[in-house]
């Protein structure tokens, strides 16, 4: 077969498809993704708790993370530069693993997606209180909590079923207000730092061991969480082939860029007190002397990067589901869209209110609404992971079958694999003290329970099995 590819889409009868055709650009593709990562909430926590363990390396925790990542995006863009689909990763093991491999990387990229949504709205109750606090508006407690919960995740919700258009630009606008103005304090900081902002201890890595460098890794890592997720508007997008690859691998370099210099500057300003802040970002905001009304703007910020990661793996989550109950793997009546919105709005209004239930429910039982950010985003990521190495496997497997050569895959598999294997591993071994032990048996829990869904269809309608991954997907003509 030749490897030889045209860029005109073998499109099927539009009656087949029931959303909105050649609605999302490039810049809301990667709108898209960078939501889904959130680097604004990372950059506000996870250089100071990788700073705990790797010192001065923090920034080069973050540059390997990224070669990581990268190679996770190189995975998923062999195949995204052929098919076009709204299934996602899911769609993808399909063309390399079979069925069983394309269900159970649907079913963890749920997972993974519900997690994060859920995990992130804690974090947007968090910060949007906050903000509140700060202006005067005085709300507090639990019952404040539930209120902003309720209220930021029907927001959310309604974005989602309003049109992915819609959802992505509001994502986009809210993370670039976020980035933008915390990028703005930490250049501020830098020059403010004089001479001392060339640190060459950062450089020579004075002090730094190894393994603490590996052990950030791991939350680093974490950090860029579904930064594939412009895959799953395949159908949505003009011209998917070229623009969903871009904008996976260039929104992954970049948010690894700004991770770099966030923590290279954040290591700066602190010191060593960067592994002690609860909030570095407000006491970097202090030690500059900036005026009291900017802790208020950076906490919006903050609350509208976490809201934005709570659209974003809607997004996706309604997609996948779509193209499940399109097949027939989940329910049938899944597998619809709205009349006029052209959206999965039956799968986003099953879900969307059980990401608001997650944290609520937590929070009535007297959990601190970090603790839920932490416990339920680390559940979300074991999901993401069990995807991202699926179909990192499948992809070598996929371009062997199109009859196409490429060198550089391998070892992109062997980087994902062997990255995502090493993030698991740290998280479960030594186990960790509760309830962060019983995350990786809920996790497999609900992975068990997928699988019986999966085990019931193969029995009871076991054509369906054949059909799955296949529909819901534009492939390049000639490719082969």
């Amino acid at each position: 077969m030749s490897s030889t590819e045209t860029t005109t889409p073998a499109r099927p009868d539009a009656s087949e498809s029931g959303l909105r055709r050649g609605a999302m650009g490039g810049a809301e593709l990667v709108a898209q993704a960078i939501a889904n990562i959130a680097p604004s909430a990372v950059i506000a926590f996870t250089a100071a708790a990788i700073f705990v363990t790797a010192g001065k390396g923090t920034w080069l925790s973050f540059a390997l993370a990224t070669v990581v990542i990268l190679a996770v995006g190189y995975c998923i863009s062999q195949f995204a530069k052929r098919r076009a689909s709204a299934g996602s990763l899911y769609n993808y093991a399909a063309a390399g693993l079979g069925p069983f491999g394309a269900f159970l990387t649907g079913l963890t990229l749920v997972i993974g997606c519900f997690g994060i949504a859920a995990g992130s709205l804690s974090g947007a109750v968090i910060h949007f209180g906050a903000f509140l606090n700060q202006i005067g508006v005085g709300i507090s407690g639990v019952a404040g909590q539930v209120l902003i919960a309720v209220v930021l995740g029907g927001l959310a919700a309604l974005f989602t079923v309003w049109g992915v258009r819609v959802s992505a630009r509001v994502s986009l606008v809210l993370e670039i207000v976020s980035v933008t103005i915390i990028t703005i304090l930490l250049v501020i900081a830098l020059a403010n730092a004089g001479p001392a902002a060339f640190d060459p201890s950062q450089f020579s890595l004075e002090g730094v061991e190894p393994q603490g460098v590996a052990i950030g890794m791991v939350l680093a890592i974490l950090g860029f969480v579904g930064f594939s997720s412009a895959d799953a508007l395949g159908r949505e997008a003009r011209n998917p082939f070229k623009a969903i690859p871009r904008a996976i691998m260039w929104s992954a370099l970049g948010v690894g860029v700004l991770y770099v210099f966030a923590a290279y500057t954040q290591v700066v300003v602190l010191g060593d007190k960067l592994g002690e802040s609860v909030s570095p970002l407000d006491d970097i905001a202090t030690i500059v002397g900036l005026p009291s009304w900017f802790n208020p703007i950076l906490n919006l910020g903050i609350a509208a990067s976490f809201f934005a990661v709570v659209v974003a793996p809607l997004n996706v989550i309604g997609r996948i589901v779509y193209v499940m109950g399109k097949e027939g793997v989940a329910p049938k009546y899944l597998g619809t869209t709205h009349a006029k919105l052209l959206t999965p709005h039956r799968a986003l209004l099953v879900f969307a209110p059980l990401v608001i239930l997650v944290p609520v429910v937590l929070y009535l039982f007297g959990v601190d609404a970090n603790d839920v950010l932490v416990w339920v985003d680390t559940f979300g990521t074991f999901g993401y992971m069990v995807a991202y190495a699926a179909v990192a496997i499948a992809a070598p497997i996929f371009l062997r079958r199109m009859g196409i050569k490429n060198w550089l895959v391998w070892p992109c598999v062997v980087v994902a694999v062997g990255g995502m294997a090493y993030v698991f591993w740290v998280n479960v071994v030594p186990i960790p003290a509760f309830p962060l032990n019983i995350i990786p048996l809920l996790f497999l829990v609900a992975v068990i329970a997928g699988v019986g869904r999966y085990a019931w269809v193969k029995k009871n309608r076991p054509d369906v099995i054949d059909a799955i991954g296949s529909t819901e997907t534009d492939v390049l003509e000639g490719i082969g």
